[in-house]
């Protein structure tokens, strides 16, 4: 019997199993990690961010953005990256959030929806993001939803993206992945 064709035992599928789940995240070298987290990039702040066109309003130059929609009946909103669209949302029309609103487009249901995405994007690891929505009034409905946002732990401003820099600059940024602790 050829070594292809020999028959799967439980032994041998352990086997594999300990050989591929034992390798070490760091090679042989000691110095360099594998991070497969595809936000990566944009964490380090060296991603690239698109720019778009300079007639466009409110133009395209950032990672992620919220977008908020309302209709007569509910309200969602939905965190966009440039590249892959929704990331992840939150809709008074979700029976966990319905279940717990009076009415499901007053005041009562913007704070908490703005609570219940805040907590979604802290838990997916998005801490910045645009936004270019404006209230209308201070005060209103959509303020207080960008407000419980804000004082959940997301913030509106996106870290500007590092320039190459090149050897003969004078003045270089410090690396967000360099971190020097005085003795």
């Amino acid at each position: 019997m050829s070594r292809s064709a020999r028959p799967l035992t439980s032994a041998r599928v352990l086997h594999k199993i300990k050989a591929l789940t034992s390798q070490p995240s760091v090679n042989e070298a000691g110095n360099f990690a594998t991070n497969r987290n595809p936000r990566n990039l944009e964490r380090l702040r060296i991603a690239y961010k698109p720019v778009g066109y300079h007639l466009e309003k409110p133009g395209r130059s950032y990672w992620h953005t919220l977008e908020i929609n309302s209709s007569g009946r509910y309200v969602s909103a939905d965190v966009k990256h440039f590249e892959n669209g929704v990331i992840l949302s939150a809709s008074t029309s979700e029976w966990a959030i319905k279940q717990q609103l009076y009415k499901t487009n007053d005041t009562a249901a913007y704070v908490n929806l703005g609570r219940v995405l805040a907590q979604r994007c802290l838990r997916a690891g998005i801490t910045e993001m645009t936004c270019q929505v404006e209230a209308p009034v201070k005060g209103s409905k959509l303020d207080k939803l960008l407000q419980t946002v804000q004082e959940n732990g997301v913030s509106f401003e996106e870290p500007s993206r590092l320039d190459n820099t090149q050897p003969w600059d004078a003045q270089r940024q410090e690396k967000p992945w360099e971190v020097f602790e005085e003795k």
